[in-house]
């Protein structure tokens, strides 16, 4: 992938809108002024797993973890890696800092901020396992630009994930879901670990539930679920 890709400044850097809800309570203040700052990436430089865990294990990466369900889900099954979660959301990364002090999680990182950042400080193929679930569709066609899943950021996804690494995603958005298939479609870096509709209309075992999967089937959507594999 030419690098001149990455660098694109055409590329979307700003991919969500405001970054804080409702008015947080003390204790949610709290775990933000204690707990984040011992386990959110450094503020520069290289993001390496001997620099944010002590020794040479695999790193996944959530992009846009929500309120942390499937990252601390995937934490507590996999203590042997390192979890990366990325959030703009100040409310969503309490609710991940909930989730690591309730799990007793040592094994995630946060960054509260955009993906993008995090994405440009990874080394190449540095990256063993990536999640994007459920991310804003920006269902508007003139919004399409403001997607996750655009040339831009993929070519971030194939330039960080391993060969054999695998991307996976999630999306409850028919028009996303369309999307989001045209675009991994021009891809000749990625492979579909799939071979029916099964494979996408079932979530794996190993893929826990978020609360926006939750909401979705409450409403009687139908969720897609994919993965890819970097070649």
């Amino acid at each position: 992938m030419a690098e001149s890709s990455i660098s694109d400044p055409t590329t979307m850097r700003r991919l969500y809108g405001r970054r804080q809800g409702h008015t947080l309570r003390q204790g949610q203040a709290a775990l933000l002024a204690d707990l984040l700052p011992r386990i959110a990436l450094p503020p520069e430089g290289p993001i390496t797993a001997p620099r944010l865990f002590g020794d040479d294990r695999p790193l996944w990466l959530e992009i846009g973890f929500g309120r942390g369900e499937h990252m601390a889900g995937q934490a507590a099954m996999h203590p042997h890696v390192g979890l990366i979660g990325a959030e703009p959301f100040v409310d969503g990364v309490v609710g991940a800092l909930i989730a690591v002090r309730d799990g007793e999680l040592p094994n995630i990182r946060i960054y509260n901020g955009d993906a993008l950042d995090v994405l440009d400080r990874l080394a190449p193929a540095s990256i063993d396992r990536l999640f994007l679930l459920h991310p804003d569709p920006w269902p508007k066609t003139r919004h399409a630009k403001r997607r996750f899943m655009n040339p831009g950021p993929i070519d971030r996804i194939a330039r960080v994930l391993k060969p054999g690494g695998e991307f996976r995603f999630g999306t409850d958005h028919p028009v996303y879901c369309r999307w989001a298939l045209m675009q991994m479609g021009k891809r000749r870096e990625f492979q579909w670990l799939g071979d029916a509709a099964a494979d996408f209309q079932t979530r794996p075992a190993d893929w826990p539930q978020t609360r926006y999967e939750t909401k979705a089937r409450r409403l009687g959507h139908e969720v897609w679920y994919f993965r890819w594999q970097r070649q």
